[in-house]
């Protein structure tokens, strides 16, 4: 791995890096511009390993100004920034390239949260605060903020924000640009725009946030936002069924909205093999119903209404075990039973560590057509790859699914994911015939950039690009992720 220590650049100004390190330190504080190859190191390379980057420092500011302020030096020096949270993204958005001609720009000193508004129902918080924090100050004012990750001790709301992250409650709640009121937003030039409106209607014209949220840190750096809080449910109740294939799944998903409307929280789709592996490599974990299935649901619903719930579950699986929809069930009798349901969920991409390589595929399509896109995607895998191992599951209730592919048993892991590209492209291209999207949560960063203009329309390129133009003219946030950049990355 290449560490990051302070590199030459071909682009240097008088004074070079030191000169501009100095300028970093007069902002932020010297404490608070890293240096050091320890410290530096987790900082370079996402959690899957697929990208280690190189940096002449990272850059720790403490509120928006001191942002702002290291935005205008940035500018003034054309020198890149890399936005970082907790490090959580999936597709390498967040890691400098190995250049060495960028900086990272952490948020986790934005750690604040800022107000809690229980009549409004919102929550101002700083981009480095955890997700769970969210959570935690919701459940403190007795409300709910429902995004939910596997990564949620670590992940942190601007990168939420930044790549509009989903999760398991998208179903009954949204993504996060749906949980969104308003941002604060530094610019390229050092600019804020601020926008911390708590504002349900305001149709003044164009709605801003949503130019950032998504943008993967490359259009501003979010530095707060006014997220929406939701009554907290005073009864919950979830089960764990086998299902004999994806279409049944959906039948099971209509008949669960029919019975129980808007307390369908979570629909969960798991394959055999994505469950198979977590038993296997998860201590401590246990199938939670005795016959094997092909697929597994995790349903849940919740309200705010105490009474009524376990018997509406009850009811959506004695008709869903009277049409055949499911095999085998069992309701969780205690909160213990519960967290061990969503740990079989939650385990399910760590443990693929476990069995080799694994090449990850985001994608959504229209509900109708994932049962198609399951068949049609696994008959292609299993061509380029006899052998490999589907490893599937995800948001089944939005149409999101995580269809990853573990390397056959015995295989060589290099020469494996040296296929990524190939299979990613097949996957993509039947997700595509179906109406679907090659990235449904994770982003595009810099794993899915330069397949991108294959399957955006070539207008919505253009604007895309136009919009870049507009916010950072000099290509200075997250050069080349998301779009290849029209300008060179350069540094002092």
């Amino acid at each position: 791995m290449m560490t990051g220590t302070v590199s030459p650049s071909p682009h240097s100004a008088p004074g070079g890096w030191s000169a501009a390190l100095d300028h970093l330190a007069a902002i932020v504080g010297s404490r608070h511009v890293v240096t050091d190859p320890d410290t530096l190191a987790p900082h370079l390379t996402e959690w899957r390993g697929l990208y280690r980057g190189r940096t002449a420092a990272l850059v720790r500011p403490g509120s928006t100004e001191e942002v702002a302020a290291v935005m205008r030096l940035a500018n003034e020096l054309g020198l890149p920034v890399v936005p970082q949270g907790g490090n959580t993204g999936l597709v390498g958005g967040q890691i400098p390239f190995e250049t060495g001609a960028e900086i990272i720009l952490s948020t986790l000193r934005l750690n604040r949260v800022r107000a809690v508004d229980p009549a409004s129902d919102t929550i101002t918080v700083e981009a480095g605060v955890t997700l769970a924090a969210v959570q935690a100050a919701a459940e403190a004012a007795g409300r709910l903020f429902p995004l939910s990750l596997a990564a949620e001790g670590s992940c942190t709301i601007g990168g939420n924000l930044a790549t509009n992250a989903g999760g398991t409650a998208v179903l009954a709640y949204g993504n996060t640009r749906d949980l969104t009121l308003g941002l604060e937003v530094v610019l390229a030039d050092g600019r804020v725009l601020d926008g911390l409106t708590g504002l349900r209607k305001d149709n003044t014209g164009y709605d801003l946030k949503n130019l950032f949220i998504g943008s993967e840190g490359t259009l501003g750096v979010i530095t707060a936002a006014v997220l929406k809080l939701f009554p907290k449910p005073r009864a919950i109740a979830t089960a764990f069924c086998g299902v004999p294939s994806p279409a049944a799944a959906l039948d099971l998903l209509a008949l669960a909205k029919a019975h129980a409307g808007p307390a369908v929280t979570t629909f969960e789709l798991m394959g055999d093999t994505a469950l198979d592996f977590v038993l296997r490599h998860a201590p401590g974990a246990r199938p939670p119903i005795e016959t094997p299935t092909p697929w597994t649901v995790l349903l849940e619903l919740s309200s705010p209404v105490e009474f009524g719930l376990s018997e509406a579950l009850e009811a959506i699986l004695s008709e869903a075990f009277e049409s055949g929809l499911v095999e085998d069930a069992t309701i969780a009798s205690s909160l213990d039973q519960r967290a061990a349901f969503w740990r079989l969920r939650d385990m399910m991409s760590e443990v693929q560590g476990h069995e080799g390589g694994s090449i990850k595929h985001d994608i959504a399509v229209p509900l109708s057509a994932l049962p198609a896109f399951v068949d049609e995607a696994t008959e292609a895998v299993l061509a380029l790859v006899p052998g490999c191992r589907p490893a599937v599951f995800g948001h089944v209730g939005d149409g999101n699914l995580h269809f990853n592919v573990s390397q056959p048993v015995g295989a060589d892991k290099a020469a494996f994911l040296a296929g990524w590209e190939a299979m990613a492209d097949a996957v993509h291209r039947i997700a595509a015939r179906h109406g679907g999207s090659m990235s449904a949560e994770h982003g595009i960063g810099r794993l899915k950039r330069d397949s991108l203009p294959d399957y955006k329309p070539p207008v919505a390129m253009d604007l895309m690009h136009g919009l870049k133009t507009l916010l950072d003219p000099r290509g200075i946030l997250n050069p080349d992720k998301v779009l290849v950049s029209r300008q060179p990355a350069r540094g002092p």
